[in-house]
C-alpha cells in the first residue's frame, strides 16, 4: 500500500467511528460522568478510543505482513488493551486489573517478537544481558503507557501530546527505511487527528483508558522499535526528549505522592496541566502551552539525535529544571492571569471584522487558489498509479453522490473527500511533477504563502463562530513552521516534510472555505471533482 493512503485511510475510519460510538455510548455505560478531580461539569461519552484504534489496526493488518512476529505482537498488545482500557471505561476497575493488562499486552512483544532495549545510555562497551533487558523493557513500556494515560487530563491534551511524539519518530524512521516504524505511526498519527476533530475544547467525547493506552502502547512500541532495530545509530538517551513531557509529568506526580507518603496509584490533581489551571489560564491556553513544551523537547530530541549521550541528558535536565522552576516560582508569587484592557493588536482585528473586503478578499483568493490547485496537478503530474486512479474513481462516484442528494455543503461525506482528493494529489505533485512544477519553485512558494494568508486573514475576520480557532490548529500551525525552518536535508531529500507542509495549509484552506460558504456547487466541490475524475481516467487508462 501506498504511504501517503495509510494515514487517510486511518483518519476516515476514526471519524466514521466515533459518530456511531458517541449514540452507543450510554448503553455501553462508556461515560465520564464529573468528579472533584476533574475538570469537566458534564458527562461525557469515552469511547474516542473505538475510533483511534480501529483506524490504526485495519492500515497496520493491510500495510504489513500478518506473519511478521513484531506485528503480531503489536496487534496482540492494541487488542488486549483496548479490551482492559474499555472494561474500565465502563466499570472503572482498580489500577491492579490495568496493570495486568498492561503486561500482558507487553510481554510478547519483549519475548516473542524481540522488542528488547539493549542499549542505555554510556554503555558504548556492551549491551544489557537478557535477564535484565527483558524485564527492564517491559516495565518501561508499562511505564510509558501510564504517562500517556495519566496526562489525558484536558481536551486534546494526550492526544497533541502523541501526536508530535510519533510525528518524529516517522520521520526518524523514513530517514532509516523502518517501513513498519512509518506504517504503524503513520496509521496512529491518521486516527488519531480523526479524533482529535472531536476531542478538541470543547470536546464532545473522550478517548478513556482504551484511547490512551493505545496510544501509550503505541509511542512506546515504536520506541524500542525505531532505536533498537529501525536506526540503533540513534542516541538512546534521545528518547527522554522525543518522548517529552508526559514522561517528566508522571515521574514528578510519583515523585511528590511518595514525599507526602500518599497512595502511589490514587489519582491527585497535581498534574502540570492541573496547576496551569490554578494560575487562572483557561482550558485553550493550558493545552497550547503543553503542546509547545511538548513540541521543544520533541523537536530538540529530533535535532540532537546523533548527539552524544552526555549532552542529551544535560539538555533534557536543564528542559526539566526550567520548567518546575518557572512553576513553582509563579506558584510562590501567588501569580494569576488578569484580564487586560484590549491590545492594539486587538483593537485593529475587531475594527478589521467590520470590513467587508477583509472578510471577501481572501475568501476569493481560496476559491480561486483552491481549484487551480487541485485541477492543475491532476493534469500536471507526469503518472497517476493505477491505485490512486482506483481511489480517485470511488471518491468521484461518492462525492457527486452526495452533491445531488445531499443539500448540506458541511457533510462530513463532502469534506472528507475533498481532504482525501488534497492529499492524494500533494502527494502525487511531489512525486511525480516534471520540474519547475514541484519541489519548492518560486511560484509554488508564492503560492502556498498567499493561501496562507488567505486562511489566516480569513479565521481574523470572519464573522462566523463555525470555524474557530482549536488547540489542534495551533499544534498544526507549530508543526508548519518547524518543518519549514529545519535544514532541507535533515530527513533525506525533504518528501515527507514537504508533503506534510503542503498538505496542512490546504487542508485549512479548504475546511475553512466550505465552513464559510453556503452552495454545495462551489469552486472547491467542483474542482474536486474534475480533479478526480482525471486521476481516475489517468490512473485507470495507464
Amino acid at each position: 500500500m501506498n504511504s501517503i493512503l495509510i494515514p487517510v485511510m486511518a483518519l476516515a475510519i476514526s471519524m466514521v467511528v466515533i459518530p456511531v460510538m458517541l449514540r452507543v455510548a450510554p448503553a455501553l455505560g462508556l461515560v465520564d460522568r464529573p468528579s472533584a478531580r476533574k475538570v469537566h461539569s458534564v458527562p461525557m461519552a469515552r469511547v474516542g478510543g473505538w475510533g483511534i484504534v480501529l483506524g490504526a489496526v485495519v492500515p497496520v493488518m493491510v500495510g504489513l505482513s500478518l506473519e511478521d512476529p513484531v506485528v503480531q505482537t503489536y496487534l496482540w498488545g492494541v487488542l488486549v488493551l483496548h479490551a482492559f482500557g474499555t472494561w474500565d471505561d465502563s466499570r472503572e476497575v482498580g489500577h491492579y486489573w490495568k496493570f495486568l493488562g498492561q503486561f500482558i499486552a507487553v510481554l510478547p512483544a519483549v519475548t516473542y517478537g524481540g522488542l528488547v532495549v539493549e542499549e542505555l545510555p554510556f554503555m558504548e562497551l556492551g549491551s544489557l544481558p537478557q535477564e535484565v533487558a527483558v524485564p527492564f523493557t517491559a516495565l518501561a513500556m508499562v511505564g510509558v503507557i501510564n504517562a500517556i494515560n495519566h496526562s489525558d487530563g484536558l481536551d486534546g491534551l494526550a492526544g497533541g501530546e502523541a501526536l508530535l511524539t510519533l510525528l518524529a519518530m516517522v520521520l526518524l524512521a523514513v530517514v532509516a527505511g523502518g517501513n513498519r516504524t512509518v506504517v504503524i505511526g503513520l496509521a496512529a498519527i491518521g486516527s488519531t487527528l480523526g479524533f482529535l476533530r472531536y476531542n478538541t475544547h470543547p470536546a464532545r467525547l473522550f478517548m478513556g483508558d482504551s484511547g490512551s493506552q493505545f496510544l501509550g502502547f503505541t509511542v512506546a512500541f515504536l520506541a524500542i522499535l525505531l532505536t533498537q532495530k529501525a536506526n540503533p545509530a540513534i542516541a538512546p538517551a534521545s528518547v527522554a526528549l522525543i518522548l517529552g513531557l508526559p514522561v517528566v509529568d508522571i515521574v514528578t506526580v510519583l515523585a511528590q505522592r511518595i514525599h507526602g507518603g500518599m497512595n502511589w496509584f490514587k489519582a491527585t490533581k497535581n498534574h502540570i496541566h492541573h496547576r496551569l489551571l490554578d494560575f487562572g489560564l483557561s482550558h485553550y491556553e493550558a493545552v497550547v502551552i503543553i503542546y509547545s513544551v511538548q513540541a521543544l523537547y520533541v523537536l530538540t530530541g529530533v535535532v540532537l539525535r546523533y548527539a552524544d549521550d552526555a549532552l542529551i541528558l544535560a539538555v533534557y535536565m536543564a528542559y526539566n529544571v526550567a520548567l518546575f522552576a518557572v512553576l513553582l516560582g509563579l506558584k510562590k508569587r501567588g501569580w494569576q492571569v488578569r484580564a487586560d484592557e484590549p491590545t492594539p493588536l486587538g483593537q485593529a482585528l475587531a475594527i478589521a471584522r467590520t470590513n467587508q473586503w477583509c472578510r471577501r478578499l481572501p475568501l476569493y483568493v481560496l476559491a480561486v487558489a483552491l481549484p487551480v490547485f487541485v485541477m492543475g496537478q491532476g493534469l500536471v503530474v507526469s503518472v497517476v498509479p493505477r491505485d490512486f486512479g482506483v481511489m480517485g474513481a470511488v471518491l468521484l462516484v461518492v462525492l457527486a453522490t452526495e452533491l445531488v442528494l445531499r443539500r448540506s455543503v458541511n457533510s462530513i461525506t463532502v469534506r472528507g473527500t475533498v481532504y482525501a482528493t488534497l492529499t492524494f494529489l500533494v502527494y502525487l505533485s511531489v512525486h511525480y511533477s516534471p520540474d519547475p512544477f514541484g519541489h519548492w519553485s518560486p511560484p509554488e512558494v508564492a503560492f502556498f504563502v498567499l493561501v496562507a494568508l488567505a486562511v489566516a486573514l480569513t479565521v481574523r475576520c470572519s464573522r462566523q463562530d463555525t470555524f474557530r480557532t482549536t488547540p489542534m490548529d495551533y499544534l498544526m500551525v507549530f508543526v508548519l513552521l518547524v518543518l519549514g525552518v529545519l535544514p532541507h536535508d535533515l530527513f533525506g531529500e525533504g518528501a515527507a516534510t514537504e508533503i506534510v507542509m503542503k498538505g496542512i495549509i490546504l487542508l485549512y484552506a479548504s475546511e475553512l472555505f466550505l465552513h464559510e460558504v453556503s452552495r454545495r456547487w462551489n469552486p472547491v466541490s467542483l474542482g474536486t471533482l474534475v480533479a478526480l475524475g482525471v486521476m481516475a481516467y489517468r490512473g485507470l487508462a495507464g
